[in-house]
């Protein structure tokens, strides 16, 4: 089986697209809740929507960076 090429996901343009697509908020709402700007949200969402879009129509894996932890000690 040949190596698929591979696109990166950002932890914040996945964080966008689960309040805007998975749970239906607003973007100035999702925005807030992330603390950016909205038309910084705006470039979140659109940039992590081209990514999805490209990996099923491309046939390109998906994969989703890794969030570092911030401790709480």
């Amino acid at each position: 089986m040949s190596q698929l090429d591979s696109v990166e996901l950002a932890p914040d343009e996945l964080e966008a697209l689960r309040l805007v697509d998975q749970l239906g908020l607003q973007q100035q709402q999702a925005a807030l809740q992330m603390q950016v700007s909205r038309q910084t949200l705006a470039n979140l969402v659109k940039a992590a929507r081209f990514k999805v879009v490209d990996c099923l129509l491309n046939q390109k894996a998906l994969h989703i960076q890794a969030q570092e932890k911030i401790s709480s000690d």
